[in-house]
């Protein structure tokens, strides 16, 4: 009986109950910070719904002004499929437009497949730049200086070499512009093509950012960034925010062209339909590498958001609140909530908004691209290092700066080898 006193009387010391007080508030935290990904997930899911649901409803139509484009095509080595990518262009429904592709090689192998699209294709405008001068770190902007140069319309559109479009395309594009506040359209993807794991891990990233896009555009009220499937605008436009010409160091062309759009006070608006990328045949290990480099380029252009989607990470936080909660039934309340939300918010976003229906098909693997998803996040959060094409290049501050730039500085680096085949030019 004394000794289970003595117990009673050191449970109810000052000191014994700081230390049971402790615990119990670090469990609280790290419960309540554990719901922030479920509260993103249902933001999402309601900025999704919104923003399609008003666009079914609007009406769509020809637009009245169909105004003669340029479609500028940076070309560097052979996507797959490249053929069909690009003769998608060739069978637009728009009345006057012309197609201009620059390659920085002379002995690209894009070009045998550009000159069959020629005789192909005799009744449409299709012209090669070759031999292209090297302004910058960023030798897709360098192409895309020259293409705005040799562009002959004033309307210039702007899509990575995988992509492959529908008949109306132009007509989406175009349409936006009637109105003269809008100064930039873009558009998000669908994935088609492959059957692996990266590809199927890429298909489900098409719904998740989807939704942070849409999230960033309802919290700011305006979309203040691009994407590199599609970035149309003006001549007019490109020549107020500096050209091509002030971006080609910049690691996120499609960012920077959108966000200084944005900031001369125009609107980057969204087509009304998703373009299609053909995935190539990337192994794990080379998507994960475009992941990084993903990663490591937005935490440039955004630092303070990059650090902020460490509460969008629901895997992560799940088990964080699995293992502070009090009782296994709130336990597996936490799992079960994520695993609900996670799939809701993919199937939302994925196969209802952007009507990739073969996408219900994957989403068993939401688990494992969050896992992926999280650990270069993590990376991206350290490394300051990329190694593109056999070149080492820091990226400060969103520019690409060359390693023999920085060999000065003595401050060892680490390194984020994301060095890609030679089919790049498809994405970021």
């Amino acid at each position: 009986m004394a000794a289970i006193g003595q117990r009673i009387d050191l449970a109810g010391s000052p000191e014994h109950r700081g230390q049971e007080i402790m615990p119990s508030a670090l469990r609280l935290i790290l419960l309540v910070l554990a719901i922030a990904p479920l509260v993103y997930y249902l933001l999402s899911m309601y900025c999704v719904v919104g923003y399609f649901r008003a666009r079914r409803k609007e009406k769509r139509r020809k637009p009245r002004a169909m105004p003669p484009a340029s479609i500028l095509k940076p070309v560097r080595g052979m996507d797959l499929e490249a053929y069909e990518n690009f003769a998608s262009y060739c069978r637009l429904d728009y009345p006057e437009y012309e197609i201009v592709f620059a390659v920085a090689d002379a002995d690209d192998p894009a070009i045998p497949v550009i000159k069959r699209l020629q005789r192909d294709f005799p009744d449409r405008v299709i012209r090669l730049v070759t031999n292209v001068p090297h302004l910058g770190a960023n030798r897709k902007t360098n192409n895309l200086c020259q293409l705005v140069r040799e562009a002959k319309y004033d309307l210039v559109v702007m899509a990575d070499s995988d992509v492959r479009v529908e008949s109306d395309y132009l007509q989406e594009v175009a349409a936006p512009f009637e109105d003269p506040q809008v100064g930039a359209v873009t558009a998000f993807y669908q994935v088609v093509g492959g059957a692996n794991l990266a590809v199927h891990l890429d298909q489900l990233g098409s719904a998740d950012s989807a939704a942070s896009a849409l999230i960033a555009r309802k919290l700011e009220a305006k979309m203040q960034f691009a994407f590199g499937w599609t970035m149309a605008t003006t001549k007019k436009h490109l020549t107020e925010i500096g050209g091509w010409e002030a971006m080609v160091d910049y690691h996120s062309d499609d960012f920077e062209l959108g966000n200084r759009i944005s900031n001369h006070g125009y609107r980057v608006e969204l087509m009304r339909r998703p373009v299609r990328v053909v995935s190539p045949r990337e192994t794990l290990d080379e998507f994960l590498k475009h992941e990084l480099r993903w990663s490591i380029g937005l935490r440039n252009v955004r630092p303070v958001a990059y650090v902020g989607m460490i509460f969008t990470h629901g895997l992560p936080w799940a088990m964080v609140g699995a293992l502070a909660a009090p009782s296994r039934h709130i336990a597996i309340a936490y799992l079960l909530a994520y695993l609900v939300l996670r799939l809701g918010m993919a199937w939302t976003a994925g196969v209802r908004g952007l009507g990739d229906t073969t996408m219900a098909e994957k989403l068993w693997l939401l688990p494992l691209r969050d896992a992926l998803n999280f650990a270069t996040w993590m990376a991206g959060l350290f490394l300051d290092k990329i190694v593109w094409r056999g070149l080492v290049y820091r990226v400060r501050k969103g520019r690409l700066v060359p390693e023999a730039d920085v060999m000065q500085q003595t401050r060892p680096h680490r390194v984020a080898d994301i060095d890609q085949p030679e089919f790049l030019y498809h994405g970021e």
